[in-house]
């Protein structure tokens, strides 16, 4: 039997990302991870179905964890500027990073390229031990440490487990805690798009009506990974129906915005589900990511608040482990909690009210979206705060924000 401090399952982004960020604050930490990456990401590889953007609040704990420029290195693609518009309606709004004195807005990066970086980091990091292939089979909780027996029978104990194991979690189910959940109704319809027009760098999203259409700028200045939120029925008849007909569809619901575009990978749909768990922490364990919440990616930041989970409770752990607190107590993990519930049910809420207002074709909603999206492009001090809010910067924990100050001071 094997003791460490920490036990995190889960060896996604979110999971690799606590792991790196507890390196050197005196905590033993292990990852179970059933699924370890397949092979090593190549520059020359097809771009991947899921991507994420990569928001400034992101970016700064990936920085302090020392794997933003291997994960730059790779690939990654900024963008300058973003777009939203309503296609019903009058309704638009411009961000650009060069107004705001600020040279991007944020990344779109592919997921496993994220991962890996995050992978390699963790396998060499002295106080960092990854079990894989393996999964928990069993958790008893105790008073003093959680006794776990793992898949291939191997045991481990643990003041503290983390539930890093996505929307279906294993470990928040064994615990008992209840989770309130939601079909969106829609699914999310992937893929990656050429465009006629070079995308230049702008995220662009619009509204149509019964869907939500993303094209996220890539490396390449024709290509576009698409997140396409639709009804379930008509995410499958797209997923099936032959390219021309796809593009077709795909290239008039985007105005024609960058010229005709053109499927070039395959197409994945995803359902759409909300999820808030009732307790974000219990005695011995704490949940954070997907296990946690799950949010419409309308705004690309399902990602953005698991890694503010990671930010918030690397300083939470740091900070107890430093004054010899026992830092599987629910009661001293009871500040993670309160901020973070905040933080995730403030975002599920607004994503809520905005798709609500996106969604159909009433004209009392759509001139009600025309004058809130041109009040918001308008209003002064207005886009200055929900660029703020976009880029993740309200979110921060007070360290981190702490010692990005001390960097650019330095």
């Amino acid at each position: 039997m094997q003791s460490f401090d920490v036990v995190i399952a889960g060896g996604g982004m979110v999971g690799l990302a606590l792991a790196c960020g507890l390196q050197g604050s005196g905590l033993r930490i292990a990852i179970v991870e059933e699924h370890p990456p397949t092979k090593p990401f190549g520059v020359n590889d097809e771009y991947a179905l899921r991507v994420s953007a990569i928001n400034a609040a992101s970016e700064r704990l990936l920085t302090h964890l020392g794997v933003w420029q291997d994960i730059l290195a790779m690939r990654a693609s900024p963008y300058q500027g973003m777009e939203v518009w309503d296609r019903d309606s009058f309704g638009r709004i411009e961000f650009n990073a060069a107004e705001n004195g600020l040279t991007h807005l944020g990344h779109i990066i592919e997921n496993h390229v994220i991962r890996q970086v995050l992978w390699q980091r963790a396998e060499n990091l002295p106080d960092v031990m990854i079990f894989t292939p393996s999964s928990l089979k069993n958790v008893a909780w105790g008073e003093n440490e959680a006794f776990i027996t793992l898949s291939d029978g191997r045991m481990l104990t643990s003041r503290l487990v983390i539930g890093a194991d996505g929307a279906h979690s294993w470990l928040r189910q064994h615990a008992d805690i209840p989770l309130t959940f939601w079909d969106y109704e829609h699914h999310a319809l992937v893929a990656t798009i050429r465009t006629e027009q070079p995308h230049e760098g702008v995220a662009r999203q619009v509204f149509h009506g019964d869907g939500i259409l993303a094209f996220l700028p890539l490396p390449d200045p024709h290509l576009c990974s698409i997140v396409w939120s639709q009804p379930a029925e008509s995410a499958q008849q797209r997923k099936s129906m032959g390219s021309t007909l796809f593009n077709r569809q795909l290239s008039a619901t985007f105005d024609m915005r960058l010229g005709q575009c053109e499927l070039v990978s395959d197409r994945q749909t995803i359902p759409l589900t909300g999820r808030y768990a009732r307790n974000f922490a219990a005695h011995r364990l704490a949940l954070l990511g997907d296990a946690a919440h799950t949010i419409h990616p309308l705004a690309g930041q399902g990602v953005n608040l698991g890694f503010m989970d990671v930010a918030e409770l690397i300083g939470e752990l740091s900070r107890l482990n430093q004054q010899g607190k026992d830092i599987g107590q629910y009661l001293y993990l009871g500040r993670y909690e309160r901020r973070r519930k905040h933080s995730a049910a403030v975002m599920l809420a607004g994503m809520q009210g905005f798709r609500q207002l996106f969604d159909g074709n009433n004209p009392a909603k759509k001139l009600l979206r025309g004058i809130g999206l041109t009040l918001a492009d308008h209003l002064p001090g207005m886009k200055p705060q929900l660029l703020r809010h976009a880029m993740g910067l309200n979110d921060l924990p007070d360290w981190l924000i702490a010692q990005t100050a001390s960097v650019e001071k330095i």
